[in-house]
This record gives structure tokens, sequence and C-alpha cells, in this order.
């Protein structure tokens, strides 16, 4: 007798509690043992966990002599298996809770499609063309279960799910879970196109008057030992658990509420269905009890159904209209935000509503708002006062949002939140705890408080007076003092425990407070004139060092004689700039406008400086607002940025910026026809930006033709080969040697190096971009000891030497393209030929990880993620050669191997030496099957065979023996499956590299 002949004889006679030297479900499918495993307390392993092996070994594939790889065979031992897990799924009585919790959704649609095989439901049949009433108990009840899940799983799917952290890339491993990913997202995909049928199958189960059964371990052993009972007592009206109508019922309804609350968020009449469905299930719960169920219902999470479903849809049900909720949700709706505001004010006595709900309905608000609602400035106030005092009574953290709107208080807003304190605590009632709680709140309030006179506003309130004693107060002043020496406390016991100071200078104070905060060009002015009537000794301009206005124009406005003209045409300019710069265009454009209305009276000269501000405020405005969505701009704007250009009028303070983005703005709406032909020499001839705007625009023009017509472009080149030349002096030392000293600014250009970056920056024109990333590309390649040249977009157009090569400053150079690349790929992260710019940089400076990054997402973007095929102008065998050398230096020589197959002609020399490499830090053979080269395959099968590794040349024989890398296919066969392989290994790659 055999070793394990003798083992299986020693368990059948003693019949152990755990299995000898085998797997569970071997154990458990040779020895019968499932039921006795079922019914211990705490089986190990569990039964979900035995359905999933059962299931697995079920539905393994087979490989046949060929090494073929063949459907899972419908022998007896896989029929075994599937029963197996059918009795594990009926010893948990079906439960979908259970089953959903723990298994994944291919292995409970594998169950529940045995369940209806093993029910005799006819394969291909409908479910929705058959007559349920007329079906045996089991076979309606196993169409039922899976029409159910069917629905329960499509809005399961429609929950965000919290995303695992995932640990080290281990290619196995991410291959394994992105299988089943896709094979879940096939198996919803049927699922959400058969719903409607679902929804049918189940409305139609709500007509059945009669109990149903469900499979239990005695069924389903009588359907394995006789199948001649099929028609006997397995169908009959007594065989299986029985799940009476009303159970039936209250599960369905349930599950037809959730399918028909998720599809309401697009159709609100189907939330009507959703009601009445989830009002049936509680009236089926509240009749039978949910003890009774054999299917358990989440009551909470029903009750939370039945209260969304009463506040989107409209109900004559009095007791509906009466929760706050609904009264919340109908003033939202309707605009009523007085009454909101009073259901706030009233919940903050009985605090009924969640604070994450009250939060929810202030957000919403705030939004409405951001949209360009100004009346609901207000309201947002108002709700986050509520907020905040319920949150205070609560003993919560006030919310940042309150801190925000208070950040510039008034009397108004001071009297509103007094009231809300005084309405949301009964003093005769309150506990001294909740009293605490608001007094702190209010002292707290006092302390963050700079204006005086809202200060005397609180602690003159009634409300406060009651809530702190004598001796709080007293201590409150010395704090008080201690913050501002200037302020004459009193300590008599009156309803203001200080004295309001009159001083002028505590007013002057005050008002240049008030004059830093406003942006309000009235408001400004208003206090400005007061604040001249209180003095006339000081320069109320210098009240802020953030006060900032161009030399060019401050000369000329301090020359203004009039003390309060000069201090208000000052602040409007210096504030409206501040808010240019915050992008703040709205506040900008009324400062600017109020300034050009003061200066037309007296100043021609501040009136051009004004409009050209206000010319270059509206660039702004455009390229934050609707050029952003490619949007172009008016041509009333396009007109008058060229009339800009074109202005002729003497001494006019003029900033440089404005020429800048004028320019910017010409090439980024492609006005080069402008640029090239139309504008005035003389304005060629000195103005810089309108130069190398011109050039750059002659150049875009002329990249579609041929290269004896690109003069323009030897022009431009030969501009900025003299903005990146330096200058070289000479100079004696104390030794008499002569030294030479480079400087890096040189004058020698039309501009600064700096002020080209800076200028190109602004470029948003991809064309634009292009062009002049690759003339510098071109000009770091010209260099003589380049090793590692970057390769470019219309780069054969520039020229490919320079007279005077000690000249540039080379390494200015390189950090001008690394700067360029990093900003156009904010302009475009998609644009292949820059991310390929990219990848070279990094490849010249020896980063191999980040450089294949690149080269990896440049492929990506142009192939839909490798689903299509790489442009060849994409991946060039100067690229493919680099990540070859990437995946060389970093080890990884397998990919090399398979990078070799890539080129035009495979480079077996390089490949066969890197598969040589035993020390390597990829997946080695788990990349095999990415290989379609014969010759690479059988290299790798002489290896391994050389080596003694059977089990790696075993992976080899595998991969060679597929039938689509025969030599014998047709040529559209072999380019098929080299493709299919090309995509699955970038696919690998990129999700190493990403």
């Amino acid at each position: 007798m055999s070793a394990e002949a003798a083992d299986r004889e020693a368990a059948t006679s003693s019949r152990p509690c755990t299995p000898p030297q085998t797997s569970w479900f071997e154990f458990l499918l040779e020895e019968s043992l499932l039921e006795q495993h079922l019914q211990k307390p705490s089986p190990d392993p569990p039964p979900v966990q035995l359905i999933v092996q059962f299931l697995e070994q079920a539905s393994k594939p087979s490989v046949n002599e060929q090494n073929q790889v063949q459907p899972p065979p419908d022998n007896k031992r896989n029929r075994i298996l599937k029963l197996l897990a059918l009795k594990v799924a009926a010893h948990l009585k079906w439960d979908l809770d259970v089953l959903e919790k723990s298994l994944s959704v291919p292995v409970l649609n594998m169950l529940l499609n045995e369940l209806l095989c093993i029910s005799k439901v006819p394969p291909g049949t409908k479910h929705v063309d058959v007559d349920l009433s007329s079906l045996p108990p089991t076979t309606a009840m196993a169409i039922l279960l899976y029409n159910r899940w069917a629905i329960r799983t499509i809005v399961q799917s429609s929950f965000p799910v919290k995303q695992v952290k995932p640990g080290p890339p281990q290619l196995n491993v991410m291959n394994q879970m992105q299988q089943e990913k896709e094979l879940t997202e096939n198996i919803l995909k049927v699922l959400k196109e058969q719903a409607a049928d679902s929804i049918l199958v189940l409305e139609g189960a709500l007509k059945l008057n009669k109990d149903l059964y469900v499979h239990t371990i005695r069924t389903l052993d009588l359907l394995a030992m006789e199948p001649g009972m099929v028609n006997g007592e397995t169908e009959s009206s007594t065989a299986g658990l029985k799940i009476s109508a009303e159970e039936i019922q209250c599960q369905v309804c349930y599950d037809l509420g959730a399918i028909y609350f998720q599809q309401g968020s697009t159709n609100a009449a189907v939330h009507e269905n959703a009601k009445e469905k989830f009002f049936r299930t509680k009236e089926l719960i509240a009749k039978n009890g949910s003890s009774s169920l054999h299917f358990t219902i989440d009551e909470e999470r029903l009750a939370g159904y039945c209260q969304a479903c009463g506040v989107l849809t409209s109900s004559d049900d009095v007791s509906q209209q009466a929760t706050p909720y609904s009264q919340i949700h109908s003033c939202m709706k309707s605009g009523n935000y007085q009454d909101l505001v009073k259901i706030f004010l009233e919940d903050n006595l009985t605090l009924s509503l969640p604070v994450q709900f009250r939060q929810s309905v202030l957000r919403e608000l705030f939004q409405k708002a951001q949209q360009g609602n100004d009346a609901l400035d207000e309201v947002c106030f108002k709700v986050c006062v509520c907020n905040t005092v319920c949150d205070v009574l609560q003993g919560q953290t006030i919310d940042i949002q309150f801190c925000q709107l208070f950040l510039k208080p008034s009397k108004e807003k001071i009297d509103f939140l007094l009231e809300v304190c005084s309405r949301s605590i009964n003093l005769e009632n309150a506990s001294e705890a909740l009293k605490r709680k608001m007094a702190a709140f209010l002292k707290n309030l006092c302390l963050s408080l700079e204006d005086l006179q809202l200060v005397f506003m609180i602690s003159s309130h009634e409300l406060f007076i009651k809530l702190l004693k004598d001796d709080e107060r007293k201590l409150l002043i010395d704090q008080m003092r201690k913050r501002s020496p200037r302020i004459n406390l009193c300590t008599k016991p009156v309803t203001s425990f200080y004295d309001i100071p009159a001083s002028a200078s505590v007013n002057i104070g005050q008002l240049e407070h008030q004059l830093i905060l406003s942006v309000d060009p009235w408001r400004i002015r208003q206090i400005l004139i007061e604040l001249h009537g209180m003095t006339s000794e000081r320069q109320f301009w210098t009240v802020s060092n953030k006060w900032e206005v161009p030399n060019v124009y401050g000369n000329v406005i301090l020359g203004i004689k009039d003390n309060l003209t000069r201090d208000l045409v000052y602040i409007l300019m210096a504030k409206g700039l501040h808010c240019c710069a915050i992008k703040d265009f709205v506040h900008a454009k009324q400062l600017f406008a109020a300034c050009l209305e003061l200066v037309t009276e007296f100043s021609p000269k501040l009136r051009q400086v004004m409009l050209n501000e206000m010319l270059l405020l509206d660039i702004y405005t455009h390229e934050a607002g609707a050029g952003v969505s490619g949007e172009r701009p008016p041509s009333d704007l396009i007109s008058r940025v060229r009339g800009y250009l074109e202005m002729r009028v003497p001494d006019i303070p003029l900033r440089q910026v404005i020429a800048e983005e004028c320019v910017a703005f010409l090439l980024n709406w492609r006005e080069n026809e402008y640029l090239t032909m139309q504008v005035p020499l003389p304005l060629v001839q000195t103005n810089p930006y309108v130069k190398l705007g011109q050039l750059l625009a002659a150049t875009c023009k002329e990249l579609p033709g041929p290269k004896e017509s690109r003069r323009t472009a030897k022009d431009l080149w030969e501009v900025v080969v003299q903005i990146c030349s330096v200058s070289n002096q000479h100079k004696r030392g104390n030794d008499g040697r002569v030294s030479l000293i480079k400087h890096r600014e040189s004058t020698l250009g039309i501009m600064y190096r700096s002020e080209l970056l800076s200028f190109i920056k602004k470029l948003r024109e991809p064309l634009v971009l292009t062009t002049i990333l690759s003339l510098f590309v071109k000009l770091h390649n010209v260099r003589e000891d380049i090793v590692n040249d970057i390769a470019a977009e219309h780069i054969s157009i520039w020229p490919s030497s320079i007279p005077n090569l000690q000249s540039v400053d080379f390494e200015a150079v390189a950090v001008t393209v690394k700067e360029l690349v990093s900003y156009a790929l904010t302009i475009n992260a998609n644009n292949h030929f820059w991310l390929i710019i990219q990848a070279d940089i990094y490849f010249a400076t020896n980063q191999y990880s980040a450089a294949l990054h690149y080269y990896l997402q440049a492929g990506a973007v142009c192939s839909d993620f490798f689903n299509k095929m790489v442009p060849p102008d994409v991946y060039t065998d100067q690229v493919i050669k680099r990540m070859i050398k990437c995946c060389s230096l970093l080890n990884c020589h397998t990919q090399v191997a398979i990078l070799c197959q890539f080129l035009r002609e495979v480079d077996y020399k390089t490949a066969f030496k890197a598969l040589q490499e035993q020390n390597s830090h990829d997946a080695m053979d788990s990349y095999y099957e990415y290989i379609w080269d014969v010759t690479i395959l059988e290299y790798l099968t002489y290896l391994h065979h050389k080596r003694g590794e059977t089990d790696k040349r075993q992976i080899a024989i595998k991969a060679i023996g597929q039938t689509e890398l025969n030599a014998s296919n047709p040529e559209e066969v072999l380019q098929l499956a080299a493709q299919r392989r090309k995509k699955k290994f970038l696919q690998a790659m990129a999700k190493l590299y990403f």
C-alpha cells in the first residue's frame, strides 16, 4: 500500500478535524466532510473562503500535451466542486449581504450562474420572458436571487470606494489585480445593459402571491445523487427552505427602491417610485418584524432612504412637509433664504439638525455665491453665524469660515450675532456648562475686535452682562489694557465696563486702518476727506508700505500739488495694481475706472497712463477668463492692443511689461499677419519685444514652407544667439597676469536672457512655444563637447553652426532649455514632442528612471495608453536605443532584451548580452510572455538549459509554443502578435515608472 493510500485510510477511520498533508478543498471533496466542517462554531477556513477555493479549482483551465490552454473540463471532479460551493452558499441561506461582503463580483457571478444551471433555468433564456408563476419554486427563487444581486451590484458600484494604498510594485500581482478589475468591469457592463430586464423581473415578482423555496444542502444532494428526482421532490412545494411571499416582497421592494433612487439622480420622477418601494418595505417590516426575515435589511439605511425620498419628492403628507429637512430643501429650491435663516435660528435651541447637514447647506450657499450671486453673501454670513453659535453650544471648535467672514466686522454683523446668541440659549433653563461656553465665546470675540465701538456693543448687551460676573469683567479689562495702552478703561460697574476714548489720534488710526482694508473707491475718497479734515500735516499715501506704484508713474503722481488729489490718485492706483497682482480683476477695474475719471479732469498724461493700465487689465481679465477655454478676444481688444503698440504720444510714462504683454497677446491669438506685415518699422527698431514677436510670427508662418524661404528663422536664430552670448573683458591683476571676466547678462543682444525667458513664459500658443523651444534645443546641441543630443520638432530649420562658439554661454542655454520645457508642459502636459525633450534632458543628465518615465509618457499620450500603435516619429530608433540604455544602467536586463525587438532591425547582440546577466532587477521570466522574436526565445531556452534552470526553461518553451508565433503564419498574424505583446509590455512598464 502506498503512503498516500495509507494516509487516506487512516483519515477515513479516525475522521480527524484537520486534514493530513492536503488542502482543505481536496480533503472535503474526497472525504465528504463538508457538513461536519460547516457545523463547527468557528470553521477554519470560513465558509466564504471555501466557496472561492471550490470555484477557483473548478474553473482552472487545463493544458493539453501540446502545451495549449484549454477551457476547464466538464468532468465529475469539477461538477462536485461546483456542487460543494453551492452547498456552502445554501448553508449561509443564500444571504446576499454575507456573500457580497466576502466574495468578489466575478466569484459571486459564477456562483449564481451555477445556481441557475442546477435549478434548470434554460441557458440563454431571457429571465424577463419567463413566467415566474409557472416555474417550480426553487427555479423561480434562483432567478429572483440572480436579478436581485444584479441590481444590488449596480447600485453598489455607484458608491465611491476608498482606494487601498498599494505596496511595492510586483508585476505578477499587478497583472492579476488588473485582470480581476477588467473582469469585474466587463460583468458590470453586462449587468447595466440588462438592468431594465432585471427591474422588470423583480416588478413581476411583486405580483406573485405564493411562497417560494430556496435550495438547501439536502435538495442539492438529491439533485446530485438522483438526477431523475429533478421533476419530483426537488421541485415540489415542500422541498428546500421556505421563504414567505411577504418576506420576498419586502426584500424585492427594498432592492427596487435602491435602484430607483440611484436612477433618480438623472430622472426626478423615478424618486417617486423609490419612495413608494421604500415605504412599502417599512410597512412590511412593521407588520412582520425584521427578525422573521431570512434576508436582513439595514433598517438605518432604509430610514435614510425614506427621509431622502421625503425631501426630494413633492408630498402632500403634512408630517413629511413638517420636517426641517424638507423645509430647508424647499427654501433652497425656491430661493426663500429669509425662512431658511429662520429655520437655522430656531434649530439652535433644539439642535436637531446634524452638524454635517448644516455644513453641507452652507457649502452649497457659498458655491452659489461664488458663481456670481452677490445677494447670497449676507445669507452665507447669517447661516455661518447660526452654525458657529451651534458649534459653540456643542463644544466644537469655531470654523475658519466664520473667522474669514469676521475679518471686516460691522455694526450690522455684530447686531445679528448678538441676536443669534440671545435666541440660541434660554438662560432660565440652560445648564451652567452651556452658559460658560457662551460667555467664553463672547469674551474671546471682544478680545479679537479692534474697533472699540463694536466691543462696546457686545459689552453693553444684556446677554453679556448676565453671563459674565464682575470679577470676570475686571479680568477682561486688564487684558484689554495690556493689548492697547491707548485705551482709557474704567472699572465702574456701568453698562460699558470701559470708556470709549475720544482722542483725535485714535480716530485717525481707525480711519487709516479702514483706508488700508477698503477697496471701494467711493469709501476711500470719503476716508481721505475725513483724514485731511483732521490734519494737513500727514502724507496718507505712505500709510502702508504695501502700496507700491512703479517709479515711472510715482514721479508724475507725487508731482500733483493738491495733497488730497495726490493721495487719492496714488492710493487708487496702488490698490488697483495690487488687485491685478492677486487676480481680483473686478475690484481692480473699479479702482482704475475711478482713478481715470479723476485724472481726466486735470492731467492728459495720467489719463493716458490709466488707459494703458486698463488695457493691461483687460488683457489679464480675458486671458484668465474666456481665454482659458479658447474663446477669441473681442476685436475691440485686439484693436486697442495694436493701438498701444503704435502709440506715438510724447512724454508718456510707459511700463515695459505692457508692451511685453501686448506682443505675447498677439502671438497667443495668432495675429501673425499683423506682426509680420502691418506693424510699423520704427516700432520694430525701437521696441525689442515687437522685434522678437515679429521674428517669431514670421518663422511660424514659414514653417510649412521650403527651407530656402526660412530667412526669418536665421534672423531669429542670430537674435537669440546674441542674447545668449557673453561679453568678455580682460583685467590685469596685482601679479601682472591678465584674467578673462565673463558677464552672464550680456548687453550685446536686444534684451537680457532673463527678460527673454520671462517673455516666453507669457506665451501659450503651441506652435510658437515649439518654435522657440526647438531653437534653444538646437543651440544646446551645437556645442562641441555635447555627448547626447536632444531631439525636437522643426529642429532642421536652424543653422547647424555658430562662427564664435566661445562667445555663447552654453550653461545658461542648458538652464533655459530645462526651464522652457518645464513651462511648456504646464501648458500642455500631453504634447509628446515636449515630453521627448524632457526625457532627453534627463537622459543627458544621467537621470535614467526619470528619463524612462517621460519616454513612456510620450508614447502613452499619443497611443491611448498604448492601446493604439505608437507613431514611428515618436518612438524612433534613437528613442528606443536610449530607453534600452536606461534599462541597462538600471540593471533591468530582461526589459533591455524586449526593447531590442522594437528596433527596425532587431539588435540580437545587445539582447543576448543582456540576457546573459544574472543580476537583473526586473521581473525576468515574468516578462517572457512579452517576447515575440522566436530567435530570442530560443536563445533563452538554450541559456536556461545550460544553467540548469528547468522552471525558467519551461516558461520560455511555453512562450515559443504559442501558435500565433509560428513562423508559417501569415505576416498579418505575426504583426498582430507582436503588436499585442508591445502593448502589454509598454503598459506594464508604464505602471512601474508612472
